[in-house]
């Protein structure tokens, strides 16, 4: 029952946010804030998806613990397309609110993402085995979670300041985000349950880029409430 409904849901998902991503990229007719959401969303589906295949053909299969070293190497990739994941929507909130300057901002933002890689590059974290350490899921995820935090407070400050009804909640994805996937890092190796958080955490993603995709058919016929 398990690998029905969880390789169903995934699939359902990258299939929602690649093809979203793919339509964003195809039809934003030169809007480079929707080019850019658009190649966000592929991004974020494709680097799931070496996370997601894996566990879907070993719940499908042998188990996953027969999957070991695919789904840690899938695991980093998606670490790192997180990563560049946050520094496009960095850029969609610079697009969409017309931001120049800030370089002070923009290099903390491409710090802690450098550090982020950098940390989840060491050998120490022990991708490829299934006890990987928390301390070093900790350290990883702390540029991280800085990270999110900046691009939280900057789509609350700016949605708020002029009045963008469209992406009023962008903020509130990234939270939800952040609030299902942390108890998941800290507690799924003693509590397993706990990695049922993950569903939600995706459902938030997904809220995500469709906030972008309708405020894109939005524009696009005119009606835009920004």
């Amino acid at each position: 029952m398990q690998a029905i409904m969880e390789t169903s849901f995934d699939v359902i998902y990258l299939i929602t946010v690649i093809t979203l991503g793919i339509i964003m990229i195809q039809k934003n007719q030169g809007r480079k804030q929707y080019l850019l959401f658009g190649i966000m969303a592929v991004t974020l589906g494709v680097g799931d998806s070496f996370h997601l295949v894996p566990r879907a053909v070993a719940l499908c299969t042998t188990g996953l613990e027969n999957y070991t070293t695919a789904l840690g190497i899938g695991k980093f990739i998606t670490s790192i397309t997180m990563t560049i994941f946050y520094i496009l929507l960095y850029y969609v909130w610079r697009l969409r609110y017309q931001i120049k300057g800030k370089l002070g901002l923009t290099i903390s933002v491409f710090i802690l993402a450098i550090v982020r890689i950098v940390l989840c590059l060491f050998s120490q974290n022990a991708w490829i085995s299934s006890n990987s350490p928390l301390d070093w899921a900790i350290y990883r995820n702390i540029p991280f979670a800085l990270l999110g935090l900046i691009i939280i407070i900057l789509f609350f400050k700016m949605a708020k300041e002029h009045n963008d009804i469209s992406f009023r909640y962008m903020w509130l994805t990234i939270v939800l985000s952040f609030a299902f996937y942390i108890p998941v890092v800290l507690f799924s190796d003693v509590f397993p349950l706990v990695g049922i958080l993950m569903i939600p955490k995706t459902c938030a993603y997904v809220w995500t880029v469709v906030i972008g995709f309708r405020d894109m058919r939005s524009e696009l016929k005119g009606g835009n409430t920004k």
